[in-house]
């Protein structure tokens, strides 16, 4: 083994041996630094040692890439680790994954800074679809077409009268983006709405707030909405405040309101504007009702309850007579012909003409079921019973744990409640036996 003090001209002059695949040459100044030159020619700088009784040996490089004081500086580092019993390969490996790691840091704070600008773009518009398609087989079709309605852009042709249809509430919120929901501008909109549609402020709010929560429990949006913004005292200061409605029928009106109905050209919104005061229904329960969901043998009638999901409620004597005599069309109980699904749609207009010819205030469609909880307590018919044949959510513990009434039960006091109501309005109804009823 050869040392000599490298400089450039030896360095430039080494030559791998004649028959051998590469020669070392070992500098004179520095321990352990070594030139390797292969066959071809490459040339290269190494350090070998002995650490632990074994040989080891590094390449440092080559000499296009490091000059000799370069090279030097290396080794005399490498033999400085050896002579602590430290492996400088471990060294360069730690190195190498120290560095690999802070890389691999990097990348990953710079991806979640990217993720989360674009989690900080996102729009309500945007997760809004996503939202009802989540929710919907949760909710009725009514508060599902709510939450499209009240988010609606407008811009479209009215389908009743002249002109295009202007923006819902909720429209305005669209292209904000979730971050920017924040107390002090879901104030601001909503003070604003309140002016111009006071009770679809109120409700379109409910909605957002609905929404707001239901975005905090998603991995995706937790985090850049407030359920807190909802909740905060400029926004509660600005919610419009609920007109009680007190729209009912009095005892006293029955006799007129219910000779106004029944002289409606259309059989089918007669008998439902008046099976709807009877059962106290919701208007689209009611009008949702098919013939298969109707019982003439026992006397029954399910409806899709928006609370609980259906509820089967007695099908008293006279609002049985009443669908009997009605056309089976199609598999509507209340049919129309000219509607596009094949059911009633609109009964207002009919109600608020023969209210006109009664000569009695305004009632509402919902007003009706109103009427039927006024009325009961005409009858002395207790709360819960009311309550269940209406589809009231159970308001206290004994009637959500202890109180499983039959259908008998509330059909007799449904029954006497009925014949009340039609004895009040001076109709002379006499029921058919049950053994005579004809059964289909």
């Amino acid at each position: 083994m050869k040392w000599e003090n490298f400089t450039a001209e030896r360095v430039a002059g080494f030559k791998c041996a004649e028959g051998k695949k590469q020669s070392i040459f070992w500098d004179g100044k520095t321990s352990g630094l070594g030139l390797r030159v292969t066959a071809t020619g490459a040339k290269s700088y190494i350090f070998e040692t002995s650490l632990n009784g074994k040989t080891i040996r590094l390449t440092i490089g080559d000499i296009s890439t490091y000059t000799i004081a370069a090279a030097q500086k290396i080794a005399i580092g490498y033999k400085a680790q050896t002579d602590k019993g430290t492996d400088p390969r471990q060294v360069k490996a730690d190195a190498l994954a120290a560095a690999q790691a802070a890389r691999a840091a990097k990348e990953a704070e710079a991806a979640a800074r990217q993720t989360q600008l674009m989690r900080e773009s996102v729009t309500l518009g945007m997760v809004w679809p996503e939202y009802l398609t989540n929710m919907r087989p949760e909710w009725g079709d009514g508060h599902y077409q709510n939450h499209i309605k009240l988010a609606a852009a407008g811009g479209e042709n009215r389908k009743r009268g002249q002109g295009l249809t202007v923006a819902a509430p909720l429209a305005a919120l669209m292209p904000m983006r979730l971050a920017d929901l924040t107390s002090a501008t879901i104030a601001a909109w909503l003070k604003k709405e309140a002016k111009m549609r006071p009770t679809n402020a109120a409700q379109s709010f409910r909605l957002l707030r609905a929404f707001m929560g239901w975005a905090a429990t998603i991995p995706a949006y937790k985090g850049i909405v407030s359920t807190d913004a909802c909740k905060a005292s400029d926004v509660k200061r600005v919610i419009p405040k609920n007109n009680r409605k007190e729209d009912v029928l009095q005892r006293e009106q029955l006799q007129m309101w219910f000779a106004a109905v029944r002289t409606i050209a259309n059989p089918v919104i007669s008998a439902y504007l008046q099976a709807l005061l009877i059962t106290g229904a919701r208007r689209r329960e009611l009008s949702g009702l098919r013939w298969e969901d109707v019982d003439f043998q026992w006397n029954s009638m399910s409806i899709r309850d928006k609370v609980e999901g259906e509820r089967t409620i007695p099908l008293t004597p006279y609002v049985s007579q009443l669908l009997a005599a009605l056309p089976r069309r199609n598999g509507w109980v209340f049919s129309s012909p000219t509607a596009a699904d094949g059911k009633l749609t609109e009964p207002r207009i009919a109600h608020t003409k023969a209210l006109n010819v009664a000569g009695l205030p305004h009632v509402s469609l919902h007003g009706l079921r109103r009427s039927f909880g006024t009325l009961c307590e005409w009858t002395e018919c207790p709360v819960g019973i009311s309550a269940q044949i209406m589809g009231h959510k159970p308001s206290a513990t004994a009637e959500k744990h202890y109180r499983q009434r039959p259908l008998d039960l509330l059909r007799m006091w449904h029954t006497k409640l009925e014949a009340w109501i039609l004895e009040q309005a001076k109709i002379d109804f006499m029921p058919v036996p049950a053994g005579l009823r004809a059964v289909k």
